[in-house]
């Protein structure tokens, strides 16, 4: 028996696939050609204040100081990202992403993962937590920026969406600074902006006066509203045993940082007693340190956040991690980057909310039905507007 010739037996070998390999053309391999750090000072219209404050071990937080990465490329793409700090650590993130920015330059952007070892290795004796991981994250954000827009796809696309929208919740509304009638009226103001849930801050000197202000606000809303609260490390492992059981009766979402953040054997004793999951990870700052937790039990929920803990990166390698462990997901902060992040996530997330940084950029996500939207802008979907330029105390480029 003779085969036929007429038809191919492998698609590779097709005459179609043929033509489209060769309209597709050779593989482009970029290189970095440009780097540019700013440092950008965020003023806050209203000091703000939270547990940390109440207890004496901070003072009313009165600006934020991002830094902030645009990387440009020899074939022309462009890609923007940023790390932050608040109260203390913005010049020293500008200063350390200083010294190891030039190892970029000729690299490819695509290696994403390979640039951030190389960073690693060049600011390694500082190790690979807190501010170094802070300073390369800004980088690494806006690596992924660019990937994303070489491809016209905003990132959670380009990473792999499972949805288009995420739950999501507003904590500016709720700081301890705020009288508790203000606290309502800017509850019921991001509920009908579309935001689905509502956090208040607790862990005040005075426990009575937290379960004045929680019952306040539960009485206020509407009984189906998510209500949440956060201590913000400030009970010690007696009281934050107390304070779980007294907060059981309002059916909260989560508990969010009870303990001091490291106590990880502490938020594992209250995730086992308590019925309202414990929610922490925030002042983490690297994938390592999110693993003891996970391991020890330690978190219902975790909320890693990408700035602190090196980037973009550094999240997809937790959060594979945390989604096999079936752990539910609340990133911290930096909304603009995070709702890609956890658009991509197999369980249903949330994000929180945070207009704060709203002057820095020219575009708006979008809130409706308790959900964040994604754009259909490549990328991240951000431009630096004029006014971040307008607040930027230093800047350096490379080349």
């Amino acid at each position: 028996m003779t085969l036929s010739t007429d038809r191919p037996t492998s698609a590779l070998a097709s005459p179609d696939a043929a033509l489209t390999a060769a309209a597709a053309g050779p593989a482009s391999i970029d290189r970095i050609e440009e780097v540019t750090l700013s440092s950008v000072v965020l003023p806050l219209a209203t000091p703000i204040s939270d547990a940390k404050v109440l207890t004496g071990r901070q003072k009313p937080m009165t600006e934020v100081v991002f830094l902030v990465t645009e990387i440009r490329t020899r074939d022309g793409h462009q890609g923007v990202g940023f790390s932050y700090s608040k109260r203390a650590g913005g010049p020293g993130q500008y200063a350390h992403a200083r010294e190891i920015a030039p190892v970029l330059i000729g690299e490819d952007p695509n290696d994403i993962a390979k640039i951030w070892t190389k960073l690693t290795w060049a600011g390694a004796s500082v190790g690979r937590s807190g501010l170094a991981t802070q300073a390369i994250a800004s980088i690494d954000v806006a690596l992924w920026d660019l990937k994303a827009k070489r491809a016209g796809l905003p990132l959670a696309k380009l990473i792999g969406a499972q949805r288009d929208s995420v739950r999501t919740y507003n904590t500016s509304g709720g700081f301890l600074h705020t009288p508790i009638e203000q606290v309502k009226e800017n509850a019921a103001r991001s509920l009908e902006a579309g935001i689905g849930a509502i956090k208040l801050k607790v862990g005040q000197p005075n426990w009575r006066e937290d379960l004045r202000r929680v019952e306040a606000v539960r009485e206020f809303l509407d009984p189906d509203v998510p209500l949440m609260v956060d201590a913000n490390q400030q009970w010690d492992r007696p009281t934050a045993q107390r304070m779980g059981r007294i907060f059981e009766e309002f059916g909260l979402v989560w508990i969010e940082e009870p303990l001091d953040a490291y106590d990880v054997e502490g938020h594992a004793q209250l995730a086992r007693s308590l019925d309202t999951p414990i929610a922490t990870g925030e002042m983490l700052s690297s994938v390592a340190e999110h693993l003891r937790l996970i391991e020890a039990g330690g978190a219902d929920i975790i909320q890693p956040d990408a700035p602190r803990i090196g980037g973009i990166t550094q999240f997809l390698k937790l959060t594979t991690i945390a989604e096999s462990r079936q752990l539910s997901l609340a990133p911290h902060f930096a909304m603009e980057i995070h709702l890609h992040l956890a658009a991509t996530y197999g369980l249903e997330p949330w994000v929180e909310h945070f207009d704060w940084l709203d002057p820095l950029f020219e575009e708006r996500l979008e809130t409706r039905d308790g959900r964040m939207w994604l754009s259909d802008r490549p990328g991240l979907g951000f431009t630096l507007s004029e006014q971040a330029r307008a607040w930027t105390v230093a800047s350096e480029t490379f080349r």
